[in-house]
This record gives C-alpha cells, structure tokens and sequence, in this order.
C-alpha cells in the first residue's frame, strides 16, 4: 500500500505530515512511501534524510496524490473545481488521515465527498487512553499554551518573576488564564515556570484539580447546569451561567498583568468571553494573549492574525502556532498519524474498520457519504 505526503500549501504553514523516524516504522510495517520534494524543509527535515529511511522523492505533487492509497496531511486538502486541487488529484477511493477540521473546511469535506475518499480527521479522534497516541490536538494545542505563554512573558512591559535585587523587590506578574484544556494548562504551566503568579478558571469544574496540579490557583463559578460535552470538551453556558461567569471574568482581568484565553466550544468554535468593556478595565501595558483565535477568538476586539493595542492594552491573536515550532510540531504530529496507521494495519495495509470506536469517531467522509453527524448538521445548515 502507497503512502502520499504532499508538501502542505497553507499560508505561514511550516509543519509536515511525515517525518523520516516515522517513515522508517511505516516502512518496515509494509507500506511504501513517497513524498514531494521539498515537503520538510521548512520543518527541518531535508529530502536526503527521507531517502535514507527509504522513502522516495516525488517533484509531481499531482503524480503523487493520484498514486497513493493512503494521503496523509497536516491541513484540510485544497478543494478546486477540477482544475488541479489537492482533492482532484487524489484517486478515487483513496484514504486521507490529518487534521481536516471539518467544521472549518466544509468546502473540503464536500469535494472529498465527492471523490469518495475515506477521509479521517484526526482532530476528532475521542478522547480516550486507547487514542491518547494518536490526538493531533491535544500535541498541538500543547504547543500553543506553551508559545502563547511566552509571547505573553514577550510582550508584556514588566517582569513574570518575583526578583529580589539591590534596588528592592519586584512581585511578580499575575496571570488569567481562561480555559483548562491542553492549552490551558501548558500556558499554566509555563507562566509558573517563568515566576508568575498563575490564576485559572474553566467552566468545568472538575479540571479544578489538574490546574493545581500544575501550578495554578483555580477560580470559577457555581454552575446551574452540566457543562461537559463530552471526550474532555465543553458546551455552551446557559444564559444566567453566562452571565455569572462574565462577572468573574471581569474581576479578574482587572486585577491581571495578563489573560491567556483557551477556551473553544467542542474544541472547535471560540466563545466571545472578554468583551470590549472588560479590556477597557485592564491596566495600561496588560497583554491578552487570545489563543482561541483559529475558532474566531476569545476577545471581541481580536483580530485574528493581529496584534492591535486598546488604551494600553495589547492584543494578541496569533494563528497557527504549532506551525512556529514546525520541528517538535511535525515529530508529534508524525508521531499521532504514525500511531493511528499502526493500529489499524493489518497484512501490509490499511484496513478501515467503522465498527472501531477510534474509526467511527474520526471518519468524516466515506463511500460518498459525510459520515460525521456535525459536519453533516453543518452542511445542510449551509445549504439552507
């Protein structure tokens, strides 16, 4: 069985699919693998050291997709309308494994629909400690809670540590982060490992634990409702939870030197949490770093891909930034993709199996047909 891995083509993308440690494994497991020339550079990872694991160098990215079996991506494949996209150059029947993000790339989705290729969205993988292996999104959110908290320590006009020098005591910078998820807790866990005092709130209050556990002091409110949605991630508050959060929320970005928001409704979509009013409270030379940006943003006066100031106040709201740590970001990404084909290998190929519960909750598209209930509720709230 072939494996394809074209170089990505996104703006300000970095990562690569693959990487020559991993090819090796694939290699060894039975497949062949074949990639376009160039496709790690950016990442670090140069052609000869693909060749020296075996794998071969393609300069046709359009030769490659309509050969391979098995496409493997960091990104959603382009989507054209026949004219030499991504999706038209991949057979029909193919199988592609990435992070599609379905609800962000429904023109994707639609065109890999289309082709009938089996498309498995690793963003969706569940939560489980049998998948923990194969979760691109935790690995990468991972990288952002931790770059999120240095371009925080980076941009903000005092120090994160308590210091003690001749010229008297510096205390150290408070910190909000919103959101305990992957990212949140790495950024808590980061700014504590800076000096800062660390403060963080999550609609769930079971995660209480894990941000003490790392580091941080846990604030939030009592909830009237449950607000897990399940597999770790969390759903919309209700209005007077709403309310009651964004009084919290308030106090506590008055008081911070900086916010780091994380939060994302079913690790997909940004609820707005910090408003206009709420900036406006912050102390000149505060930094709010919104992490959500991807999903829309946190704060209702990000820019997405920007840095704006507000009455002293900077904001930050960088996109993609696992794609700032392209080396360590491609290993574990390899590393998740590599864990998901090894677990479902069976005499040299890749077999798909819907009745797997890790297969069944990642698969988005196959034999025609969008498989994945949200995207398909997504669509067809599109259509109309």
């Amino acid at each position: 069985m072939r494996i394809g891995v074209p170089k990505e083509t996104s703006a300000g993308e970095r990562r690569v699919a693959l990487v020559p440690e991993s090819g090796k494994k694939l290699i060894q497991a039975g497949y062949t693998i074949a990639m376009e020339a160039g496709a790690g550079d950016a990442a670090g990872f140069s052609d000869s050291a693909y060749r020296e694991a075996g794998v071969t160098i393609w300069d046709d990215p359009a030769a490659l997709l309509s050969s391979a079996d098995l496409v493997l991506k960091v990104n959603a494949p382009s989507a054209g309308d026949g004219q030499g996209s991504e999706t038209d150059w991949m057979r029909e029947g193919a199988i592609y494994i990435g992070s599609l993000m379905p609800l962000r790339n429904l023109e994707a989705v639609r065109a890999l629909a289309a082709r009938r290729i089996t498309a498995f969205s690793t963003d969706a993988i569940p939560r489980t400690t049998r998948a923990q292996s194969m979760d691109t999104l935790s690995s990468m959110a991972s990288i952002s809670g931790y770059k999120g908290a240095l371009l925080a320590a980076a941009e903000l006009n005092k120090y994160f540590p308590m210091l003690m020098t001749a010229a008297g005591t510096v205390p150290p910078a408070k910190v909000f982060v919103i959101g305990a998820g992957v990212a949140g807790l790495q950024a808590i866990a980061t700014a504590r490992r800076l000096g800062a005092n660390v403060f963080a709130t999550d609609v769930r209050p079971e995660v209480k634990e894990q941000i003490e556990s790392v580091g941080g002091k846990y604030v939030g409110i009592e909830l009237a409702g449950g607000v897990s949605a399940g597999g770790g991630y969390a759903k919309e508050l209700t209005e007077a939870d709403q309310l009651r959060q964004r009084e919290l929320l308030a106090a506590q970005c008055a008081q911070s030197d900086t916010v780091i928001t994380t939060a994302l409704i079913g690790g997909v979509f940004a609820p707005r949490l910090i408003t206009a009013d709420m900036v406006k409270s912050m102390k000149p030379g505060s930094v709010i770093v919104d992490l959500a940006a991807d999903g829309g943003g946190n704060c209702e006066l990000s820019r997405p891909g920007e840095r704006v100031s507000v009455g002293g106040v900077t904001i930050l709201a960088p996109l993609n930034l696992p794609a700032t740590m392209p080396l360590h970001a491609s290993l574990l990404f390899s590393r998740n993709l590599t864990a998901f084909i090894q677990a479902f290998t069976k005499d040299n190929a890749f077999m798909v199996d819907l009745t797997d519960d890790i297969q069944l909750g990642s698969v988005i598209t196959h034999e025609g047909a969008v498989k994945h209930q949200r995207t398909r509720d997504a669509l067809q709230k599109v259509a109309t």
